[in-house]
């Protein structure tokens, strides 16, 4: 390896770490803020992940990877912060969902990275990057729902704000089977997708269940969704891979609906 590439990595891997201890602490300043101001801090984190990640990646980003490549970098940072205004506000809380943010926003900048080198030129983490991106993208959406859920709005509206998270998170998850310097059919997909999404949203709204079910089904219906659109994107759509995605949203809705049911009945 030329010493000048490893001095590249290195530094690459010194403004990830930076970065992730920077929107560590600003996790902590953001749940520290009056709540009247909590929003508009998060907007002001949701912008300072944007540019602090554009920044770590600066070289290697180009075309779309402006935008799609960065989605899940400020998206995922976002969840976070709005999750843990739901979440007991112990010290020992606190600590530990800061000290988990770092270490997985270090994991989702190196993966990042690897999906701007893609874009270039076959590298051979891509799989492995793949599936972090893969989980972090359920995780991010689990996060967002069970915050939508939580504001306990009109139907439209919570219809409207599944769609708004879904696409983006479906997008960014369908690029990074395609990692190309152009927009194509992944951001149609996304679109179908988060249609899809939405109704499903809405479509729970009339059900007597609890956010965080509510919220197990919607991550289902994502994971589900970005399953198969990878698969088609990788040329690898079969009837079986279908049928073991379709197996698993099955178990799942019904275990869903016997504790639906089970909760009526009390």
């Amino acid at each position: 390896m030329p010493i000048w590439d490893s001095k590249k990595r290195s530094t690459k891997r010194r403004k990830f770490l930076l970065v992730s201890v920077l929107l560590s602490v600003g996790l902590l300043i953001v749940q520290r803020l009056p709540v009247e101001s909590r929003y508009s801090a998060i907007a002001f984190f949701a912008l300072a992940s944007y540019l602090l990640t554009a920044w770590s990646l600066f070289k290697d980003l180009h075309g779309v990877n402006w935008v799609v490549n960065l989605i899940l970098p400020t998206l995922y940072p976002v969840s976070v912060a709005l999750f843990y205004f739901l979440l007991p506000q112990a010290a020992v809380t606190r600590t530990v969902v800061v000290g988990l943010f770092g270490i997985s926003m270090y994991g989702l900048l190196l993966t990042s990275n690897i999906f701007a080198v893609a874009s270039i030129r076959p590298i051979q983490l891509l799989r492995a990057a793949r599936a972090v991106g893969f989980l972090l993208s359920i995780l991010t959406s689990a996060f967002l729902f069970h915050v939508i859920f939580s504001l306990h709005v009109e139907v439209g509206i919570v219809g409207g704000l599944v769609l708004l998270v879904s696409q983006p998170i479906l997008w960014q998850g369908a690029w990074s089977y395609v990692v190309a310097n152009t927009m194509k059919r992944e951001f149609y997909y996304a679109l179908v997708g988060a249609v899809v999404m939405a109704e499903l949203a809405v479509a729970l709204s009339f059900w007597l269940i609890s956010v965080p079910l509510a919220s197990v089904v919607l991550a289902m219906g994502m994971y589900v969704i970005l399953g198969l659109f990878q698969h088609d994107l990788e040329g690898r759509l079969f009837a079986r891979t279908i049928q073991e995605y379709l197996g698993f949203a099955a178990i799942v809705f019904s275990i869903v609906v016997m504790a639906v049911v089970y909760r009526w009945g009390r």
